[in-house]
């Protein structure tokens, strides 16, 4: 049972996928919600960044917001500020997402199978295994999916 915060943040997600013509735009909207703790996030909240998307280098097309965060440098965990990506809107986000995929197909092999993708749970299985670094990730989004895609329509 999702409460009605994580309701909204989820339909919102949905609405920003969708209108920014995201593939799949369900599953990705449920990707969100793990990435971004059900909305929870700083992240989320104040920079519309769904992905955690650190800011490039130069050009920049969308402003910066400076959170603290952690990497594994090393083998080992540090605490460090890192600049992510503010974006104007959630369908901005979703924009640069799709962008983003397109642009490192040809890099990623799991992106372009991801793109390629006749399901939404083949999307989520491909696009997980170089997305993130986490093993369960594609199980927990289609989790979420299946608990709460239904209202995604």
């Amino acid at each position: 049972m999702i409460n009605d915060l994580q309701q909204q943040a989820l339909l919102d997600a949905f609405e920003g996928a969708r209108e920014a013509g995201h593939i799949w735009p369900a599953f990705a909207a449920c990707e969100a919600m793990e990435e971004s703790a059900w909305g929870t996030t700083k992240l989320f909240q104040q920079a519309n960044n769904v992905f955690g998307e650190k800011q490039k280098t130069p050009p920049v097309t969308y402003s910066t917001i400076l959170l603290p965060t952690w990497e594994v440098i090393r083998g080992e965990r540090r605490d460090i500020v890192a600049a992510f990506v503010q974006y104007p809107s959630l369908t901005v986000c979703f924009e640069d997402r799709m962008a983003t995929l397109r642009r490192l197909a040809a890099t990623f092999p799991h992106y372009a199978a991801a793109l390629a993708a006749t399901t939404g749970e083949e999307y989520v299985e491909q696009v997980s295994a170089s997305w993130s670094t986490d093993p369960q990730r594609a199980a927990n989004v289609l989790e979420i999916y299946r608990a709460h895609g239904a209202m995604l329509v």
